[in-house]
């Protein structure tokens, strides 16, 4: 890549994926430079700082969730449904958008104050529409477990955050068939 053909998106993307490799104290600002073929006076005609990035990376990240999350509760259904349509969503996030999701549940501590109380906000979010999924599906008779909604949902996104360390889309499991080994897992017939 030449200088002038970077664009803001390109900075973003580059971080991201130096970020999800090196993490944020592993990546300074002349790697990021480096990667991008810019020198380090050029690169801060895209961004103000290393921060900025990490908040633009893991924001994105938490904003991906958040859409996953919204389409399945808009789907409706049985609350068994709904936790199906989490898993495969959150499955989708990840296989797709490695760098940021990497980078969102590895990196985000890194953040300060405000930014930091944001994605706190958005991670709680999304972690109650899996509690809810779950707590619908235990009332309305879909899923047969004797559990606490909020155990039930810790134990669930253990499981779908721990992806991002194994899962390889290239490997011989596709995302379909990672999906229902999941839910078999989860919800055995």
């Amino acid at each position: 890549m030449t200088s002038t053909r970077n664009t803001r998106e390109d900075v973003i993307a580059a971080a991201g994926r130096l970020f999800a490799q090196r993490g944020y104290h592993g990546t300074s600002m002349r790697d990021l430079g480096q990667e991008l073929g810019l020198l380090g006076s050029s690169l801060y005609s895209h961004v103000t700082s290393k921060e900025d990035l990490l908040v633009e990376v893991v924001e994105k990240g938490a904003r991906l969730f958040a859409e996953s999350a919204e389409a399945a509760r808009a789907a409706g259904g049985t609350g068994a449904e709904r936790l199906r349509r989490l898993i495969a969503g959150h499955v989708d996030v990840v296989v797709d958008n490695l760098d940021e999701v990497k980078t969102f549940l590895n990196e985000a501590r890194f953040l300060n104050g405000e930014h930091r109380g944001r994605i706190l906000a958005a991670r709680d979010s999304y972690e109650a529409e899996f509690r809810d999924a779950i707590r619908q599906g235990i009332e309305d008779g879909s899923l047969r477990w004797r559990t606490d909604p909020k155990m039930a949902g810790i134990f669930v996104l253990s499981i779908l955050n721990a992806l991002e360390r194994w899962y390889d889309p290239s490997g011989p499991m596709g995302r379909e068939e990672l999906v229902e080994t999941i839910w078999s897992f989860l919800n055995p017939a």
